[in-house]
Parts: C-alpha cells; sequence; structure tokens
C-alpha cells in the first residue's frame, strides 16, 4: 500500500516492537545470535507479525518481519517466516489470554530442558506463568508436532519448556511475554543452583493459588505508553 508516496506496511507498529524486543533478548543474555524468535496477533485481523527465519535480531528491519495469517499462510513479506510459526499461531487459535508469544533459547531454562525436569515452585514469581512450568515431549523444531506438544502442555499456563531446545512464553502483549521469559529464566537458574547444594524446598499449591490471584494485577506490567 502506497500512500503519498510512502510505503505503507500491515502492523508498522509491531514490527517495530519485535525488533525491539529481539534486540532485548539479546541483550539480556537470553538468547544468542538468531536463536528464538517473537510474534505478535492482531486478533481484529487475524494477522500474526513474526519475526524472519535466520537473520541477527540486530540486522533485522521492519520490512524483514513476516505477516502470516494462523495458518501460516503469508500475507505480506519478502523473507520467510520463522521456522518455529506453527508453535507461535496455535495460542492464538485456541486461547483468547495471548496475543504476542517469545520463544528463546536462555541457558537455565534450556538446562531444564535438557534433564527433562518441569520446574517447580521453588520461587514465588514462577507465578507469572502458573504454579510450575511443564515440560512438552521432544519433537523436530519447527514441526507441527512440537507445536502440538507445546500447545498441550502450556495449558493453564503461559510458559512452557521445550525438551532438549528451549523455553516458550506468551502473554497478552510483547511486553508480559518478555517479562514472564526474565521471570522463568531467573526462576530457573535459582533452581538449578540450589538443586547443586541441596533439595529445594517447592512452596505449597495453597501458596500458589494465592500467588495466582495476587499476580492477576502485580504480575501483568503496564506499557509506559499505555499508562
Amino acid at each position: 500500500m502506497i500512500v503519498k508516496g510512502k510505503n505503507i506496511m500491515l502492523m508498522e507498529k509491531e514490527r517495530l516492537l519485535l525488533i525491539e524486543y529481539g534486540k532485548k533478548l539479546v541483550k539480556a543474555g537470553l538468547t544468542k545470535g538468531t536463536g528464538g524468535n517473537l510474534s505478535i496477533f492482531d486478533r481484529k485481523n487475524g494477522h500474526v507479525a513474526i519475526t524472519p527465519s535466520g537473520i541477527d535480531f540486530f540486522e533485522i528491519q521492519p520490512e524483514d518481519i513476516v505477516i502470516i495469517d494462523v495458518d501460516g499462510n503469508v500475507i505480506e513479506g519478502n523473507r520467510v517466516p520463522s521456522s518455529e510459526w506453527a508453535m507461535h499461531v496455535m495460542p492464538y487459535k485456541y486461547r483468547d489470554d495471548i496475543d504476542a508469544v517469545i520463544h528463546a533459547h536462555t541457558m537455565y531454562a534450556t538446562v531444564m530442558a535438557c534433564l527433562r525436569q518441569e520446574l517447580p515452585a521453588t520461587h514465588y514469581m514462577i507465578a507469572v506463568a502458573g504454579e510450575n512450568v511443564r515440560v512438552a515431549e521432544y519433537a523436530t523444531y519447527g514441526s507441527p508436532e512440537l507445536a502440538k506438544n507445546a500447545f498441550e502442555a502450556m495449558k493453564d499456563r503461559k510458559a512452557v519448556i521445550l525438551a532438549n531446545h528451549g523455553i516458550l512464553a506468551g502473554a497478552n502483549d510483547l511486553l508480559n511475554a518478555f517479562n514472564i521469559i526474565e521471570e522463568i529464566e531467573y526462576c530457573a537458574e535459582v533452581y538449578t543452583k540450589a538443586k547443586a547444594i541441596g533439595e529445594p524446598v517447592i512452596l505449597p499449591h495453597e501458596e500458589m493459588t494465592l500467588m495466582a490471584e495476587k499476580f492477576k494485577t502485580y504480575g501483568q506490567r503496564v506499557s509506559i505508553k499505555d499508562k
């Protein structure tokens, strides 16, 4: 679309957010190189803005972001969408509480992934994602099987550990999806280090139920632009 000589792209604001948060993933040490991918869902129009496959987060330009529908059909863009697109769109299709998804290869959550151990509630901040973080059964990256496995293991949760792979998180927006990745990685680091010394104490179900209520407000971060 061209207006007064200017190219107007679909989901322009969302493209910039994906670039911003892709860089933040690397700067925060939550992924490296091209590892991981991000997307935002425009629920009104059924469009998904997703990062392209195989491009460094610091080199991605707005026009590199690909717009697809929830079936993976390219609506706009000349790049190949992330190979993990199916893992992104399943929450958009079947949940109404997730409009942004981030997948990353964080260090400590990936350690848990390689052990194929769920992350228990040894720290109350895990409540940003749920009472615990389950491990999805292993499947080859980019496959429909992995997307299904991740979706199943993330039911009633905002994050899931992908066996021998990494972590996936979803939220109402990119800010909160990023926050979940950060907090779950912190919890995973605390757990693995505590496990190296002794046996971590798991918080009881009753406490995590209380945390779930408290985090309905505390656990939701608000963008400065939205205040």
